[in-house]
C-alpha cells in the first residue's frame, strides 16, 4: 500500500502549508490549520464513481453553441423552502443545509423527503441515528413510512454504489461530518474526510443527476464546521437559525448557485413537526396593547420581499465612565456611528446614556434601511416620547445628517398598508408620486425634518 502524503490546510480560506503553524498566511487566522492526509490511490476516486478509469467524455465548446434550456425544478412541498432554494429542487444540486443542535434539520429533511417520496424516487441516509431512530422520529411526527427508503452507512463510495440500484432523484446525508472515505488515513468529521467527502458526492450528483442535500454542524461561534472549502463545492448553502426558547426558526441562504441570496424562509416548530408561517411579518409585530416610548415598527427588505419588525431602544443613564452600547439582532458599530451623526448634526447629547437596542423576533438586520426607525426609537425614549402605533419608517441615514433612499420602497410602502398602517416616514427620494392610497406619507431629506416630524 503506497504511503499517504500529508499536507497542512486552513480550515477558514482552504490555504496549504508544508508544515503546521499557528497563524495562517493568507486570512491572518489563528488555530486553524490542520493536517490533510492524501493517499496515493485517491486520485482513482473519480475512476471508481464514474465505473472507468481513463476514456473521458468531455469535449470543448465554444459559448455560443451551448443549448440553453430552463432549468427543471420540483417544489420540496414546502414554499418557504422553495423560496430559500431559489423557487425549487434542482436535480443534480448539492446542497448544505447547516444549524446549531436541535434547530430542526433532521425533521425538516425527514418530513420534505416523505412527501416527494410518494412520486419519486427518494434516499435518506443516517450516519449519526439508527434506522429505528429515524422511524421513531417518522411515527411520532405522524408522517407517512411506505415510501421513503432508508440507510444506515458512513463509508461514502459504499453509499454511491448502492444508490445506483435504487436510482434516487434526491439523496440525504445526515450529516457530512460522519462520513468517510476509507482512503484517507484520518478520523471523521477532519478536514481532509470532509473535504473529500463532499467532493466525491458533488461530483456523483452532477454526474447522475441526483439533487443531494447534507447535513452540516456548526461550531460554537455559529460558523459551519469543516474546512471553507466545503461551502465553495456545493451549489447552495443554507443556515436554519433558532433559539431554544422560541418555537420560530429561519432559514436563510448564504449561497445559491439557481437564486436569490439572502432569501427568508420562516417556520414554526409544533408537535408535528415544522410548519411554513406564511406571513412573517404578522409573527414579528406582537406589538403591546399600550405603546410605550422606545419601539417604532420599520420595513426592510430580505430577498425577494419586505418584512415588517418591530425595533425597541432603551436610553437609561448610565452609572458607569464608559456608558454601555448593546446591541441584539443589529451591528454595534454602525449604532455607535449613528449616535455620532445624531450628536453632530441634531445636538442630541447620548454620551452619558446606557443605549440598548433590540430587534423584535430574534431577526438579524443587516441591511441600511434600519438606520432611520433605530434613531427615531432612540429618540423616543431618550425623550420619553410615544411613537404612535400606525407608524413606519426606513431610510439610510448618512454621516451628513442627509437621509437616503433605499431600494423597493413602493413594496415596503405596499406591505405596510396591508398590515393596517396609516403613516410612514420616508425618504424624500422613496415617495412615489402617485402616493400610497391609505397612508400618509412624510417625506425627508435630512435626520434633523424627521426627529421634528415626531
Amino acid at each position: 500500500m503506497a504511503k499517504a502524503k500529508s499536507t497542512w490546510v486552513c480550515s477558514d480560506c482552504g490555504s496549504e502549508f508544508n508544515k503546521w503553524q499557528g497563524q495562517c498566511g493568507d486570512c491572518k487566522a489563528w488555530n486553524t490549520i490542520s493536517e490533510f492526509r492524501i493517499a496515493a490511490s485517491s486520485s482513482s476516486s473519480s475512476a471508481k464513481l464514474s465505473g472507468y478509469a481513463g476514456a473521458t467524455d468531455a469535449k470543448i465548446e465554444t459559448l455560443e453553441s451551448i443549448e440553453l434550456s430552463e432549468v427543471p425544478r420540483f417544489s420540496s412541498g414546502l414554499a418557504e423552502f422553495d423560496r430559500v432554494l431559489g423557487g425549487g429542487i434542482v436535480p443534480g444540486s448539492a446542497v448544505l443545509i447547516g444549524g446549531s443542535p436541535g434547530a430542526g434539520k433532521s425533521t425538516l429533511l425527514l418530513q420534505t423527503m416523505v412527501q416527494l417520496a410518494k412520486t419519486m424516487n427518494t434516499l435518506y441516509v443516517t450516519g449519526e441515528e439508527s434506522l429505528q431512530q429515524v422511524a421513531m422520529r417518522a411515527d411520532r411526527l405522524g408522517l407517512p413510512k411506505d415510501k421513503l427508503k432508508l440507510l444506515s452507512e458512513t463509508n461514502v463510495e459504499t453509499i454511491c454504489h448502492m444508490s445506483r440500484d435504487v436510482k434516487p432523484q434526491i439523496m440525504v446525508i445526515d450529516s457530512i461530518q460522519v462520513m468517510h472515505m476509507p482512503e484517507i488515513a484520518s478520523a471523521p468529521g477532519s478536514v481532509s474526510q470532509v473535504r473529500e467527502s463532499a467532493a466525491f458526492l458533488t461530483r456523483y450528483a452532477k454526474q447522475n443527476q441526483v439533487a443531494i442535500f447534507m447535513v452540516g454542524h456548526v461550531t460554537k461561534d455559529g460558523s459551519l464546521a469543516g474546512p471553507k472549502v466545503l461551502e465553495h463545492c456545493i451549489d447552495c448553502s443554507i443556515m436554519l437559525d433558532g433559539s431554544a426558547d422560541s418555537r420560530y426558526r429561519t432559514m436563510r441562504g448564504t449561497k445559491n448557485r439557481f437564486g436569490a441570496v439572502n432569501e427568508l424562509g420562516v417556520f414554526a416548530m409544533t408537535e408535528k413537526g415544522l410548519r411554513e408561517v406564511k406571513n412573517p411579518s404578522a409573527i414579528f409585530l406582537s406589538q403591546a396593547e399600550n405603546a410605550s416610548p422606545g419601539s417604532i415598527v420599520m420595513v426592510i427588505w430580505e430577498g425577494t420581499r419586505p418584512l415588517m419588525v418591530e425595533i425597541q431602544a432603551l436610553a437609561d443613564t448610565s452609572q458607569l465612565n464608559n456608558p454601555r452600547r448593546v446591541t441584539v439582532g443589529l451591528e454595534q458599530n454602525r449604532l455607535a456611528m449613528l449616535l455620532a451623526v445624531a450628536h453632530r448634526h441634531c445636538g442630541i447629547q447620548m454620551g452619558d446614556q446606557d443605549v440598548f437596542v433590540n430587534v423584535v423576533g430574534g431577526v438579524k438586520v443587516t441591511e441600511t434601511s434600519a438606520d432611520l426607525a433605530l434613531l427615531l426609537a432612540l429618540y423616543s425614549s431618550f425623550r420619553n416620547l410615544t411613537l404612535p402605533q400606525n407608524l413606519v419608517a426606513f431610510g439610510e441615514v448618512g454621516l451628513s445628517g442627509e437621509i437616503r433612499p433605499v431600494p423597493n420602497g413602493i413594496e415596503r410602502l405596499k406591505e405596510a398598508v396591508k398590515h393596517g398602517f396609516k403613516k410612514a416616514i420616508v425618504p424624500k427620494n422613496n415617495v412615489p408620486k402617485q402616493g400610497i392610497e391609505g397612508m400618509e406619507l412624510i417625506a425627508v431629506t435630512t435626520l434633523a425634518e424627521a426627529l421634528e416630524s415626531i
